[in-house]
């Protein structure tokens, strides 16, 4: 009986395991092994060569890529925690019709009905030397010239980052705070506690698993992104995707997959930190 048990549990994990395995666990190992191939102007030549780590570390480029990278990761990750924890603490505390709050978190996802690609264009020309910004701007007499920082800068990087990433904050905080015991608040209370009392000691660490689940959705998305940054920044910023996008262009796939290796890696050494300071697993 328990040999049957033990067999209808394998049975059951194996499509899910195949899955997993080919989409994967294959393709990983595929970019890991071409990582070090040689690469040629006109060919790839199956090699075991450390040409392309060495070559990623040696080089000037990749210490300001990669620092470009975090720094928008950690600028979106502050912003959309803000913003998101804010919006989830008013839906979950101050709107008490179920009715009303389900309908103004379905609100929250109507940008998602749309493309990302379109979403983030759509402030082109809003943020433009001649749109709708500079020229609200200058008709209120708050500016003289329009301002050339708006668009193509790390300022329309980052604005087009939080706008497409805070829903992936706000949903894990959301469903946190409705699992908190309202009791508790209110046992706060009763013991004199402030309203932002209540907030830091009792909200704040009970929501740290949705907390936590949100940043590593937020950051792992920006670290990967590059349309983001190619299309807002006009070309003129990079991150470690946009150099894999780059040296995919140029076939120069052994170089893209060691990049693709080294941002595979640390990806997971963030999110192995992250976890260290939360146990999510009471969350899923």
């Amino acid at each position: 009986m328990h040999r049957a048990r033990h067999l209808t549990g394998w049975l059951q994990a194996a499509p899910l395991a195949l899955i997993l395995l080919t989409f994967l666990v294959l393709p990983i190992i595929t970019i890991v092994i071409v990582s070090f191939w040689r690469a040629t102007e006109f060919s790839i030549i199956p090699a075991f060569v450390f040409d392309n780590y060495v070559f990623f570390f040696t080089s000037s480029v990749t210490y300001k890529v990669f620092f470009a990278t975090f720094k928008y990761a950690a600028i979106t990750w502050a912003l959309t925690l803000t913003i998101g924890f804010t919006v989830a603490y008013f839906l979950a505390f101050h709107i008490r019709s179920l009715q009303l709050q389900i309908g103004l978190f379905l609100l929250c996802t109507i940008p998602f009905w749309t493309s990302n690609i379109i979403r983030m264009i759509s402030w082109i020309p809003f943020l433009g030397r001649n749109g709708i910004a500079n020229s609200t701007l200058i008709s209120w007499g708050v500016i003289d010239q329009p301002l050339e920082w708006l668009l193509f800068s790390d300022f329309s990087v980052i604005l087009a980052f939080v706008h497409l990433y805070t829903l992936f904050m706000v949903v894990p905080i959301f469903n946190t705070m409705m699992r908190i015991d309202r009791s508790l608040m209110e046992a706060a209370r009763d013991a004199g506690a402030s309203d932002w009392q209540t907030l830091w000691n009792v909200i704040v660490p009970l929501c740290k698993p949705g907390i936590m689940i949100g940043t590593i959705f937020v950051v792992t998305l920006v670290m990967g992104d590059f349309i983001t940054v190619r299309f807002m920044s006009g070309s003129q910023k990079a991150n470690v995707g946009r150099l894999i996008s780059n040296d995919i262009a140029l076939l120069q796939y052994p170089s893209a997959s060691a990049t693709a290796v080294v941002l595979l890696c640390t990806v997971l050494i963030v999110i192995a930190i992250l976890l260290r300071f939360v146990d999510i697993r009471k969350e899923l």
